[in-house]
């Protein structure tokens, strides 16, 4: 069950939960995702709306849904049968994040954030089709390949993030040029085809017999692509309304 995802990463498969007489299901699983969806969108609305109302909360909700679903998310990596709780809190915090990075976005480009939610809603159920009919079939070369892009773009973030405390940055990962954004939409389809590998890892963790507890974990694993496509396509949208 390899995927470029890193909470399906094989370096935790040891840690995945195979006892219980209940056995994992790929319905159980998109209803779980859809308990942590419902969490993201209704804290995302608390925070975009007390981002209007109080300016001065927001540093207090960026920091806390930052720093919240980074220890969530390492917590949930590297104990997956902790995914019933660790799952919810780290959507929650997702949320407080993305409402007030989508409420920003928003006050500059109108409309922009109910956009990038239609585009990635979008997209999932797309690559969700090509997934079921096999038209885009996930084989190791596919995995290889997206493993490799994906850990080049994660590296180019982080040096990215280094340059920026030194008041630097990268034009391209940021600018309107028409090369940043033929940037943005080749990350964009990478984000969108580690759904597929997110599907198949949930699709062999069903067919492997595993705990019926680990669909909060198979959820959770879709919800970090879910957050990663999202931000991808506003950085997207927002370049292209600057031009």
């Amino acid at each position: 069950m390899q995927t470029s995802n890193p909470a399906f990463s094989q370096t935790f498969a040891n840690n995945f939960d195979y006892t219980g007489t209940r056995t994992m299901t790929i319905q159980g699983t998109a209803l779980k995702a859809m308990v942590l969806l419902a969490i993201v969108m209704t804290t995302a609305a608390f925070s975009w709306e007390q981002t209007q109302r109080d300016p001065g909360q927001v540093p207090a909700l960026m920091i806390g849904g930052l720093i919240g679903g980074l220890v969530f998310f390492f917590i949930t990596v590297f104990k997956p049968t902790a995914a019933p709780w660790t799952a919810p809190i780290y959507s929650a915090c997702e949320g407080l994040l993305l409402g007030v990075i989508s409420r920003y976005a928003d006050a500059k480009f109108h409309g922009i954030a109910i956009q990038a939610v239609a585009l990635t809603g979008g997209v999932t159920f797309l690559m969700l089709f090509f997934y079921v009919t096999g038209i885009i079939k996930v084989t190791g070369q596919l995995v290889t390949g997206i493993m490799a892009a994906t850990g080049a773009i994660a590296l180019l973030y982080m040096v990215s993030m280094v340059m920026s405390m030194f008041g630097k940055e990268m034009p391209f990962i940021f600018g309107s040029s028409n090369l940043g954004i033929g940037f943005s939409v080749f990350v964009v389809g990478l984000a969108a085809f580690n759904l597929l590998l997110d599907f198949d890892f949930i699709d062999r963790g069903a067919q492997a017999g595993l705990s019926k507890s680990m669909e909060w974990y198979g959820a959770f694993g879709l919800m970090v692509t879910l957050v990663w496509l999202y931000l991808e396509v506003l950085r997207l949208l927002t370049k292209l309304n600057r031009r």
